[in-house]
This record gives structure tokens, sequence and C-alpha cells, in this order.
């Protein structure tokens, strides 16, 4: 269940260049300050005593729009020109890019066209539109999102903004990583759900240049390993559409960007399954206190399952987002 980079490509070589450095997530840093929200670090003696280590939460559910996604967007958004902005920018996303990119066109004076799929969550729907953004519907089984983008960035001249497959959405997610160890110090490990890879791109970008030596683990869905297969194949392999819980992280096929820089940087892959997330989302809720969505809780997933072996010292969780709607919440935990 687990697999490892190796070969020339592994991590601590260089012929794949660092399109993404340690200076960029520091950049992004300064343009966050004050507009993204430094979430909270959680600590739980019941979760260490379970864990068996020194257990750190990167509670990303408390960010602006409930995710770790704002960061990306607005740090990508602010980079575009006052013309571009009034022109506008199209994204295409499950839920949460929608919502940071809807937010953040907001926050610059611009405006948002979002292709989302027909059966993403109602609650990230309604907040993607309460956010001003104009909503183009697509079935994601059937559908091309990333033609769809494309077709109406090219017809109405908007900037596409992609949910992970660009430096500046790369950099911004790094943010959060580079806060976490700020605040607790050197860690031994690191997990990170792992979607489209730009999360996990990001925290590796910041993480291994803080604390050299960090374990990178990254976490998906059973159903939804295509960076597992990825790796063990040595680039980026296609697997269908997954039907899994956490559609966050219902990928088809990782970046080319965040692979190649993934491929470098990562460890280890795990996976786990939806009862197992499941179980994460309620133990969040009921010892911890905290609200996370399928995806936002898949890492911590795998510390409670033990799949993360051997199992380091100090370790940090990226809870990677909250958006679940309290009918969708109750539907999966009941």
């Amino acid at each position: 269940m687990t697999q490892s980079p190796t070969g020339p490509t592994g991590p601590g070589s260089t012929d794949v260049p660092d399109v993404v450095t340690f200076d960029d997530v520091r950049d992004a840093a300064r343009r966050l300050a004050g507009v993204a929200h430094r979430t909270p670090v959680l600590r739980s003696r019941t979760l260490d005593a379970l864990a068996g280590a020194e257990v750190h939460l990167k509670c990303e559910n408390f960010q602006r729009v409930g995710a770790f996604k704002f960061r990306g967007a607005y740090n990508a958004l602010s980079r575009l020109s006052p013309e571009q902005l009034a022109i506008g920018v199209v994204a295409y996303s499950s839920g949460n890019h929608a919502q940071a990119v809807a937010l953040a066109a907001r926050e610059l004076g611009s405006h948002a066209v979002i292709v989302m799929p027909e059966d993403s969550p109602k609650s990230k729907t309604d907040a993607t539109a309460g956010y001003g953004a104009e909503i183009v519907r697509y079935d994601r089984y059937t559908g091309d999102r990333v033609a769809l983008g494309r077709q109406l960035a090219e017809e109405r001249g908007l900037a596409l903004i992609p949910p992970y497959e660009h430096p500046h959405i790369i950099a911004g997610q790094g943010t959060a990583a580079l806060e976490l160890i700020e605040e607790t110090g050197p860690l031994d490990a690191l997990l990170t759900p792992v979607g489209g890879g730009g999360l996990m791109a990001g925290s590796a970008t910041a993480a291994t240049a803080l604390v050299p030596g960090i374990r990178m683990i990254g976490v998906e869905p059973d159903a939804g390993d295509d960076t597992l297969r990825s790796l063990a194949a040595g680039h980026p392999v296609t697997i269908p559409v997954p039907h899994t819980i956490a559609d966050g992280q219902a990928i088809a096929t990782p970046g080319e960007l965040t692979f190649a820089i993934n491929r470098r940087l990562l460890d280890s892959v795990v996976l786990v399954s939806d009862d197992e997330i499941r179980a994460a989302m309620k133990f969040a809720f009921e010892r911890l206190k905290i609200v996370t969505e399928p995806s936002g809780a898949s890492a911590l997933a795998a510390l409670l399952t033990g799949r993360v072996t051997p199992l380091p010292p100090r370790i940090g969780v990226i809870i990677s987002g909250g958006n679940v709607g309290l009918e969708r919440f109750l539907e999966l935990l009941g």
C-alpha cells in the first residue's frame, strides 16, 4: 500500500528543474499576510496516545472558504493585471477551489466563472454562488472540465486558474506547511492529502527546505490511487474517475507539474478506505471537536489506522478542509 519514489528522479535528484522554489512559497506568504487566516495547530493527548506519536494538526478547515485552497487561489489571482482582473477569471473544481477562486475574485474586484460537476456537494455549490461566481455545470463522468474551462477562457478572454497545475497555486498551498513548521519547529514527518497534488507539492517544497530529511507522506482514497500508481509507473497515469466520498480527491490523474515535484520529494503514499475516512471524521468531531470534510480527514485516517510505518516521533497532519453540509455530514456518519 506504499510506494517510494526511486531511481534518478527520486528525492534529492537534480534532473527535474525546481519550477516552484522555497522562495516562491515565502513570497506567497507575504502576499497572503493579512488576507488568508493563519490557521491554528491543534494538539490532543487522546490522539497522541492512540497514534503513539506527538501529533500536530494544521487545521485548514478554519481557513477562509473552509479549506486550504484560498491560499493558492489568492496568490495566483493577486498577480493578474488590473486589465485581466476587470475581464475576469475561470476555474474548474468540485468545490473548494471553486469557492476559493470565487472569493479571491471578489476580494480583488474581479468576477469568476466556475465549471463544477453536477454532483458537487450542495453546500459547496451554494457557497460558490454566494461569493458571486457564475456556475457552469458538467457531468464529471462523461465531461471534460479542462476542455470546458479552456473553451470559456478563449471565448470570453478569461484568465484560466487551474486547481493545482500552476506554480502560483502550488506556492500558495505551500504556505500551510510553512506556517505549521514555523509554529512547531522541526517535524519528523508530514502527512498530507493528495488529490491533484498541489497541496503536497507546495507542502513538500516548503517542508523539505525547512527540515531536510523530513518524511513527506501522501494519503489517497483507495478508490483514487492515481498518484500511487503514477509513482510506481514513473509517469502520470490515468485511472477511471474515482467513486469515493472524498470528492476533493476524486482525481483521475495527477498534474504533470505537481507530479514532477512530488516524484522528487514524496517518500511514500498510503491508501485509506471510505469507511476509514468516515471513522476519522467521527473521531475529529467527537474527540477533537472539529468538523472535517472527507478529503480533509484522509490524512488523519491514515494515522489512526496505523498505515504510517515506521511511526515517527513528531508528526504533522494537514486537515485540508471542512466544507461539508449538515445533511451530508449526517448522511456520511449516520
